[in-house]
């Protein structure tokens, strides 16, 4: 287990770098769960598989998994990308992953965020999730890292930085009250600034439409460099995203960022379609007891800003919709200097999340 700090990052010089910075390696999980992966998880596991062949063109990659499903992960997954044995409860590597700080001194250390299944009893997706509370300090054990361990329930989906002092959050994730209902607003700002080495926290409303998280940030929201922020969009005043991806849009036009920058605002339209759940989809799960219920018809809260920087790329979602090469265009507009690599979505999509959520980058 890795050494435990009984400091903070922001008192020890450190802070969380931008996903734009030079990468050591991304983290990854391999996904197993019948309630949250249609039949017995195989569609999902060839598509992370897809994802994380993709990412090791360009960078080490490293997927934990439990003993029973190593020989089978091994077969779909290039030789390139590295396995480590990791008990976990699901996948979302984003949320039950430590964060990454770094100081000047480009040496690196973990944050080990207290998890809860996205709400814990009031609300969670699943339970138990103590196997997935205990990611964290494996991964920091693995990496070589002493870490934090935050007194903070917090999801590394829930936050993103600029790494200039800027973090980007939504009042709908980080003020439930199924989060840390004791913590005020000044409360869990203060915690934001000690762990992550912030200075500002931009706070926005809600997250995209039906996202089971509570409206975690990064699919609404990111920094694509500092100053610059892209935000899911949908032109449709009859979609319940309108009012959302509005109201953001004016909060981001009027903040301010940590250097005292106006935001430029890029728009990432939404499918023009938004996926639903099939029958077929539906029927392919296994409810377990407590797990979040996922019926036939229900909309999906898919968005290209759910996308993953990676060194020299960048890993973008496709859901097999008209604006699929539209996002691309304008997110390769945004990084001329990065090749545009699509993966399919829909199976990641299905489980709650997408490419960001299944990731977590380690600095250089």
């Amino acid at each position: 287990m890795s050494d435990i700090l009984t400091s903070t990052p922001r008192a020890d010089g450190y802070a969380m770098p931008a996903e734009w910075a030079a990468q050591a390696r991304c983290w990854m999980m391999w996904p197993t769960r019948p309630d949250t992966w249609r039949a017995a998880a195989a569609p999902a596991q060839a598509t992370f598989a897809t994802v994380a062949n993709a990412i090791a063109e360009f960078e080490p990659v490293v997927i934990g998994v439990d003993a029973a499903h190593y020989r089978h992960a091994r077969q779909l997954l290039s030789a390139a990308v590295d396995l480590q044995l990791i008990d976990s409860n699901d996948a979302w590597m984003r949320d039950i992953g430590p964060t990454f700080v770094r100081n000047g001194e480009n040496k690196l250390r973990a944050v080990d965020w207290v998890f809860n299944a996205w709400g814990g009893f009031d609300g969670g997706l699943y339970q138990p999730w103590d196997a997935d509370d205990a990611v964290a300090a494996r991964v920091a054990e693995l990496a070589g890292v002493p870490r934090y361990r935050a007194p903070l329930v917090l999801e590394g989906g829930a936050i993103h930085v600029d790494g200039e002092g800027s973090c980007l959050t939504t009042e709908q994730c980080l003020l439930n009250r199924n989060r840390n209902p004791a913590l005020t607003r000044a409360d869990i700002e203060q915690q934001l600034r000690e762990y992550l080495g912030v200075d500002s926290v931009l706070w926005l409303g809600q997250g995209v439409y039906q996202d089971e998280t509570d409206g975690h940030v990064d699919n609404l929201a990111c920094f694509l460099r500092p100053g610059v922020v892209a935000l899911s969009w949908c032109d449709d005043r009859d979609d319940p995203q309108h009012a959302i991806s509005a109201d953001a849009l004016a909060r981001l036009r009027g903040f301010r960022d940590a250097r005292g920058r106006r935001l430029e605002v890029v728009k990432i339209p939404q499918p023009r379609h938004m996926p639903r759940m099939s029958a077929a989809e539906a029927a392919g799960l296994t409810p377990t007891a407590g797990s979040h219920p996922r019926p036939a018809g229900a909309r999906l809260a898919a968005s290209y800003v759910n996308f993953l920087l990676v060194n020299g790329a960048l890993i973008l979602p496709a859901f097999d919709d008209d604006h699929d090469a539209r996002a691309a265009a304008i997110l390769a507009e945004q990084f001329p200097t990065r090749e545009i690599r699509q993966v399919p979505g829909r199976e990641i999509l299905l489980g709650g999340g997408c490419v960001h959520c299944i990731t977590q980058q380690q600095p250089a």
